[in-house]
């Protein structure tokens, strides 16, 4: 695994980030790089070191107080330990861009749900200086939408994982990622951008790390609403409102990682922090055709309920 002589410092998901695993994902802040100021230190380790933890549980994870040790096989163990310190451990072969995938995804899920922020599997933009997140299970068109938005001039908050905190005053708000979308040709094709030269996502010849540039927003922002994509075959473009309990399953549903839930012990605080949240929020059914291309279409709808919402408090 590749280790970077001087750490590198981030900032993303509202926390910053001293990493001495290089992340070109993420982009480079100028501060300096101090420990004891970082939210998260991402360290490496060798498993060896790790191990003995894991087979003493007899299976992939471990919680023991305020660790948390867990096993991708034929990659890496990855150790959280009170909130803050991130331990990876490469395992002997193991492609360092897969490690690095899980790292930005599986351990940063389990990272945000430790430190008490939501994750939602999915991607948000913003509308008249409100956040709208898209969510919904893979291959939904959670991206494609958010992309059709960005080229409809707004921002693009978060790509594949939205972290949700509360305010002060209890209402949800949107913690930024970082100015990156993952789309597949067929998107990049639809919404005329194919012409870039992006980078393939981990094993996938079709699937591109497109980069979001000036169009991403940095700042965190209220969450308004959430809109949960649906295919329905030989159905048109539909949007339903959703009544208390069905946001409620909505937020539950898409949880990123959400089967980590149970593991983390946070059963309750997931109930409690989803209905807060879908108790202050819009979230509509949005319906799409499966084999149309309707982004733009859908996009147009996006606004329209934004807007309405705005109007209608």
């Amino acid at each position: 695994m590749e280790v970077a002589v001087r750490p590198t410092v981030h900032r993303a998901f509202g926390l910053r980030i001293l990493s001495r695993i290089p992340l070109p994902e993420l982009p480079l802040s100028e501060e300096e790089a101090d420990g004891e100021a970082a939210d998260v230190v991402i360290e490496t380790a060798e498993p060896g070191r790790l191990w003995p933890e894991l087979e003493a549980c007899g299976n992939n994870f471990s919680q023991s107080g305020r660790r948390f040790l867990f096993l991708i096989p034929e990659t890496a163990v990855f150790c959280i330990e009170d909130g803050r310190t991130v331990t990876v451990a490469p395992l002997p072969g193991a492609d360092r861009e897969k490690v690095r995938v899980y790292l930005l995804g599986t351990c940063l899920g389990a990272l945000l749900l430790i430190r008490r922020v939501l994750p939602l599997h999915g991607s948000a933009v913003v509308i008249d200086g409100r956040a709208y997140a898209f969510l919904g299970d893979s291959g939904a068109g959670k991206s494609t939408l958010a992309a059709a938005l960005v080229g409809m001039g707004h921002r693009l908050v978060s790509d594949d994982v939205v972290a949700v905190a509360c305010s002060e005053d209890g209402k949800p708000v949107v913690l930024p990622s970082y100015p990156q979308q993952k789309l597949w040709r067929e998107s990049l094709e639809g919404l005329g951008i194919a012409g870039g030269s992006y980078r393939p996502i981990y094993r996938e010849t079709e699937k591109f790390a497109v980069p979001a540039g000036r169009a991403f927003r940095a700042e965190p922002l209220p969450l308004a609403g959430a809109f949960e994509l649906a295919v329905a075959d030989g159905g048109p473009v539909a949007v339903q409102r959703l009544p208390n309990l069905e946001r409620l399953r909505v937020l539950l549903m898409h949880t990123y990682r959400n089967w980590l839930v149970p593991r983390l012990g946070l059963e309750d605080w997931h109930f409690r922090t989803a209905a807060g949240a879908a108790a202050r929020i819009e979230v509509c059914r949005l319906q799409r055709p499966p084999q149309m291309f309707t982004a733009r279409r859908l996009a147009e709808a996006v606004i329209r309920i934004a807007r309405e919402g705005v109007q209608g408090k």
